[in-house]
């Protein structure tokens, strides 16, 4: 007999432990499982000459990929596995799947799973494992009760069956839990687990069927590049290997722990870290049958049902990290470290009694990958054509995967995906940091000229691609970022921070009521509609786009009309073939300068770039990949790190820059949408007529040299009238409040501008062929299916944070993508997209102006419904007065309009 649990995680009872728990048979059982299906393999000597896409490693999302991509027609494809499908990570995995998730993606990419594995077993003959027990989610705390019940809320808009359960339901599902420390569960019926190997053999078998070949035994020693002839880049043009060489144009690196082995063959890295992690297996508990599986956030343990055991894990406070791999360590394990894994066996024993004198049957402790934000790394990697990441799944590779590989497959025939995938795309990250492994764990990686001056006036913090941009500002004493002391958690490392302000500020946002520092932000937006505030947004990206086919690049790949003077400035949206929305940005019609950052010298019209920081290297991205599949003549300049962008924004704006230039900034000579370069404070810089605010303002693109001394001027001259910093809390408010739209949050590449309410970015009167703009003619008269719509609550003192649904006549139509307090209307605000809810069954589908004017609309809060209001206008300005300069009393009085 094994001891039981209660012993292990003591020093004395390693003994006794190496002694009574061994793992014999279970890596021969995988290898069994994986060996069952080798028919579906082809020898490696029958490697193709070439291939349409070459998918590298035979774990889940390898298969998965491989068998996606025969679903859509390719079947000129070949996956190459070292070992034996399954070899690496997934076949260790706990197999779990979690239908609830906190986004919209995610949810659609479970789900693909979960449909995948129910009709597998039919569709090729072999069973994928699949166990529908459902699962349990733990809450111990009420902020943790309403985190569940907004699940429950998004997962009702979008069909998934789920309840919140008091502790009294809770020990009838499942009468073995200890409910005494447990304020609520989450249930959701239609969780399960499924099995790595049937899963992978039954992919593979249906890919095999349809033409591709599946290659085991067969590394890869070398993927070949060639430079290409448009701005510098490369493109994949082979794959050699042990059997030979493939020509190919696409290869897909599904490689996991391993990827960097991969990636390193074509100059790139990928950031992520393999680490040990683990779980036991239990011996037989009586009463455990058909349970569901346990989730406790708090405890961070899991409970996987095993037939009529249970497997028990979590993630590790203090993991052991693996510097490289060996590639041949395809079916190892690691012997478990009980000082790392004890806290896990607390939290169960806690959660479920009987498993203190329940003995070990066996341990599982293999390596996994984890990446710097927990979410997988995927996409077309932005310096090297057609070669593709699908790695870093953190230990959710199989309950990611058959989402994802839908997608990747998606991503490479079609050109992107067909859902927004941007939280996992590769170029969500500044790739000059992925290959500093201490960013990874760090911050203060990019910094502002400001952030110093900033810092001692009280700014708090945010990490954005790598930046610090301020969130908002104390009235209280300095928070800077302290070194990172990994809570304590390793003894090499310094012991827990104390008396952390910047830490003790960050607890007090982990609330869905309104933050500590709700007045905070009320004082610095109050303070923008009705004097003037600063805010440091040089973390923004500053592309400058030039050369002979500049103009061609623009009109293609811009939305509105390029044509217009120099002078000129614009906010516009790029798309994608689907029409799409891959960016929104303003750009600046340009003539050649003096030479410096802010006004570079160049031949005939350019292009002045001024993109979102978090999208930066997404934006970029895009455009050189246009680039290089026009042909186009022209360059792109990157001005991110060597200029800094001051906006100063507010009723007081121009009174106070006035005093510092000698260029007339009054609406006749100096309108909105318009740029100049001017002399401000004696420093040369580009001063942009633009708000993100909804105010009379201008934004200062500034060489980062005279940035500090700007933002001093500025300040200085500003005192008087009112002037105060303020942080991107702040801008977030202000231009919900105005109704501007946020990427990524309220538009993204699955919405097109039509859908968004950005008709007037698009020049669909003109004769200019875009990017986009047969998909966006074809929205159009076929009628738009979804529209985004603005709604306030109607109770003053609920907040709103995003993810509530929205019901019209008691029936879900959507959810609210983005929500802030707007404190100039003196309520929340939100924005989601609204669809029939008929469209599924027959109805016309689509979503018209009488459609959102009709009905009573509600938005349901932690389960809750409250009554809202729909606004065809924006309610703040609807006017848009303020940008303009006007603020005679007539117009403030209109402008907290909130008419239909």
């Amino acid at each position: 007999m094994s001891a039981p649990l209660r012993n292990y995680g003591r020093k004395a009872w390693r003994g006794t432990w190496k002694k009574t728990c061994t793992l014999p048979g279970l890596r021969r059982d995988v290898r069994a499982a994986s060996s069952e299906h080798t028919h579906t393999t082809t020898p490696a000597k029958e490697i193709p000459e070439s291939a349409d896409v070459v998918v590298i490693g035979g774990g889940s999302l390898g298969c998965n990929t491989l068998y996606h991509l025969a679903k859509l027609g390719v079947t000129n494809t070949v996956l190459l596995e070292t070992h034996a499908l399954t070899a690496g990570t997934t076949w260790h995995t706990a197999g779990l799947l979690w239908q609830l998730r906190p986004s919209d993606a995610e949810l659609h990419l479970i789900n693909t799973t979960r449909d995948l594995l129910l009709r597998l077993e039919d569709e090729t003959g072999i069973n994928p494992g699949w166990v529908n027990n459902g699962g349990l989610f733990i809450a111990s705390s009420k902020e943790r009760v309403q985190e569940y019940e907004r699940l429950m809320t998004l997962g009702r808009v979008h069909g998934v069956e789920s309840y919140v359960l008091g502790p009294t339901d809770t020990k009838k599902l499942y009468p073995l839990m200890n409910v005494d420390d447990v304020e609520a569960t989450l249930y959701c019926p239609g969780d399960g687990t499924m099995d790595p190997a049937g899963l992978c053999g039954a992919l593979t078998r249906a890919a095999v069927r349809a033409g591709a070949k599946v290659i085991e035994g067969c590394p890869v020693k070398n993927i070949v590049t060639q430079e290409n002839s448009i701005d510098g880049g490369r493109r994949v043009t082979e794959v050699q290997t042990e059997g030979g060489v493939i020509k190919t144009n696409a290869v897909v690196n599904a490689t996991g722990c391993w990827a960097n082995d991969i990636a390193e063959m074509v100059g790139v890295r990928v950031p992520l870290t393999p680490m040990k992690h683990a779980y036991v297996v239990t011996e037989r508990i009586e009463g455990i049958e058909g349970m569901p599986n346990v989730r406790d956030h708090d405890s961070s343990v899991y409970l996987r049902l095993q037939g009529d055991a249970l497997s028990v894990g979590g993630y590790e406070a203090n993991p052991i990290f693996l510097d490289r791999l060996d590639r041949d360590f395809a079916f190892g394990l690691y012997e478990l470290d009980w000082d790392v894994f004890g806290a896990h066996i607390s939290g169960a024993v806690n959660r479920v009694p009987v498993l203190e004198h329940t003995g070990i049957k066996s341990t599982v402790c293999g390596p996994e990958s984890f990446t710097p934000d927990h979410k997988p790394v995927m996409g077309e990697d932005p310096q090297v054509q057609g070669f593709y990441h699908c790695c870093g799944f953190n230990s959710s590779g199989m309950m990611l995967g058959g989402g994802c590989g839908d997608q990747m497959a998606k991503w490479i025939v079609q050109g992107r995906p067909e859902i927004d995938m941007f939280g996992y795309d590769v170029r969500r990250f500044y790739a000059p940091l992925i290959k500093n492994r201490t960013w990874v764990d760090s911050r203060n990686m990019r910094k502002s000229p400001l952030h110093k001056e900033l810092e001692g006036v009280g700014c708090v913090y945010q990490e954005r691609h790598g930046w610090e941009r301020p969130g908002w500002f104390t009235s209280t004493t300095p928070s800077p970022l302290l070194t990172y002391d990994w809570y304590g958690s390793y003894p090499s490392t310094s012991s827990p921070h104390q008396h952390y302000t910047y830490r003790d500020l960050l607890q007090g946002e982990y609330s869905f009521n309104f933050p500590p520092h709700h007045q905070e932000l009320q004082r610095e937006c109050l303070g923008c509609r009705e004097g003037a505030a600063i805010f440091d947004m040089s973390y923004f990206g500053k592309f400058y786009l030039t050369g002979p086919d500049a103009q061609k690049a623009a009109d293609w790949l811009f939305t509105a009309d390029m044509s217009r003077p120099a002078g000129t400035t614009m906010y516009t949206c790029m798309l994608n073939d689907q029409g799409g929305t891959e960016a929104d940005l303003t750009v600046s019609v340009c003539e050649g300068g003096e030479g410096t950052a802010c006004d570079p010298h160049f031949k005939g019209r350019g292009f002045y770039l001024a993109v979102g920081g978090a999208a930066a290297s997404h934006n970029l991205a895009h455009v050189r990949s246009e680039v290089r599949r026009r042909g186009w003549q022209v360059s792109i300049t990157d001005h991110t790190e060597d200029m800094a962008m001051i906006s100063v924004q507010g009723p007081n704006s121009r009174s106070l820059l006035q005093r510092l230039t000698e260029c007339d900034l009054s609406n006749e000579t100096f309108p909105f949408s318009t740029h100049k370069v001017i002399t401000l404070a004696g420093h040369t810089l580009r001063a942009l007529r633009l708000s993100f605010v909804g105010e009379l303002g201008w934004e200062l693109h500034i060489p980062s040299n005279s940035a500090l001394a700007v933002y001093r001027a500025v300040k200085s001259a500003g005192r008087d009238l009112g002037v105060l910093d303020s942080g991107y809390r702040a801008i977030d408010s202000l231009s919900c409040e105005k109704g501007y739209r946020h990427w990524h949050a309220d538009l993204r590449p699955d919405d097109n501008p039509l859908e968004a309410g950005l008709a007037f970015t698009c020049k669909l009167k003109s004769d200019t062929d875009f990017l986009g703009r047969a998909a966006l003619e074809h929205s159009k008269t076929r009628g738009l299916i979804k529209r985004l719509a603005t709604f306030t609550l109607d109770d003053p003192t609920m907040p709103l944070w995003g993810l509530e649904g929205l019901k019209r006549d008691g029936q879900f139509v959507g959810y609210l993508r983005r929500a802030e307090y707007a404190f100039a209307l003196g309520r929340a605000i939100g924005y989601g997209y609204v669809r029939r809810p008929d469209s599924d069954s027959g109805g016309s589908g689509v979503v018209d102006r009488e459609f959102l004017a009709s009905g009573t609309w509600e938005i349901e809060i932690q389960g809750r419904p409250y009554p809202a209001t729909l606004h065809l206008k924006h309610p703040f300005d609807p006017k848009n007065l303020r940008v303009k300069g006007i603020y005679e009393q007539q117009a403030q009085a209109k402008m907290y309009s909130s008419s239909q």
